[in-house]
Parts: C-alpha cells; sequence; structure tokens
C-alpha cells in the first residue's frame, strides 16, 4: 500500500479517539477495550495492562454524573485519545504504521456497528447536471443510532437540481 499520509494517519487518530468515548459505557466496551490496549501494548503485557488502567479512568470520568461538564469531558477524552493515537502512529515504522492503520480501522468498523456510523477521511462529493452525491454517512430513518463523520473531502455541486454533501446525511 506505500506509506500512509500523514493526513491520514491524522483522521484515524481524529477517529480513534472519538471512538473510544463512543463506546465508553456502551455493550462495546470491553471489547474494544481489550483490542485498544492490545494496540498499544503491541505484545508487552505489562503496557497492555498500563492502557487498560488508562482507558478505565477514561470510562469512570464518562460516567453519567462524573463530570461537572460532560461534553467538555467527553471533547477533552477524544483529544487525549486522538494525541495517543497520533504518537503512536507516529512511533511507527512504514509496516507498522499500516498495521496499526488496518486495527485502527477495525476498531472503527467494531464501535460503528455497536454504537452507530462513521464516515473517515473520505474523498470529494461531485454532483452534476442535476445529481446527487454523498462522501460520507447517508441514512434513511437514522433511528436514534448516531453518525460521526471525520476529516471528509470536498462537496461540489454544477447545476440546477444538483445535490453534493461531504458528511452527514439522515433522512
Amino acid at each position: 500500500m506505500g506509506e500512509l499520509l500523514i493526513e491520514t494517519l491524522t483522521a484515524l487518530a481524529a477517529a480513534g479517539g472519538g471512538a473510544v468515548v463512543q463506546a465508553a459505557g456502551t455493550d462495546a466496551w470491553h471489547v474494544v477495550r481489550e483490542r485498544v490496549a492490545e494496540l498499544f501494548g503491541r505484545g508487552d503485557a505489562e503496557r497492555g495492562r498500563a492502557e487498560l488502567e488508562r482507558l478505565d479512568r477514561t470510562a469512570q470520568a464518562l460516567e453519567s454524573g462524573a463530570a461537572a461538564a460532560p461534553e467538555q469531558e467527553r471533547l477533552r477524552q477524544e483529544g487525549v485519545w486522538q494525541t495517543r493515537f497520533e504518537t503512536l502512529l507516529e512511533s511507527l515504522d512504514a509496516p507498522g504504521q499500516e498495521w496499526a492503520a488496518q486495527e485502527l480501522r477495525a476498531l472503527l468498523s467494531l464501535v460503528a456497528e455497536a454504537t452507530g456510523d462513521v464516515a473517515l477521511g473520505t474523498g470529494k462529493a461531485v454532483a452534476r447536471d442535476g445529481g446527487s452525491a454523498v462522501s460520507g454517512v447517508k441514512r434513511t430513518g437514522a433511528g436514534g443510532r448516531s453518525m460521526r463523520a471525520v476529516n471528509t473531502g470536498d462537496a461540489e455541486a454544477t447545476g440546477t437540481g444538483s445535490h453534493a454533501v461531504s458528511g452527514i446525511v439522515g433522512e
């Protein structure tokens, strides 16, 4: 696949931070917690245990009533985990980055299945001559499931009746 672009790694790190926070307190948390610890531990049991403790502190901080400003705490925790994922990805050589990126994508899919949809690093949405294009998440009947878009591409609509969206469309 070649060397991953810094923008891709940054988007994966941001989505990973969001996924950790999104999964906390859900049925998916135990699986996500283990997968994240394995990713950071990379075979080192002691490092893996330290990550499990960090993840437990994150879950505790996000529990209902634990923070005076819950949304600010969610954003803070997302930032903490985004930074941790960025640092991890930057510390790896190209093959290690490929492996970690695959693991993060699998983690994002797992969280999306359990908690909602995530669009990550999508391309440009281009609609012409009355057409429609979406680069991100489009769902009819969202049914209360969450949707998240990170680092989506540009949107371009040219011509009467054309519609282009880069991000989320819930109908």
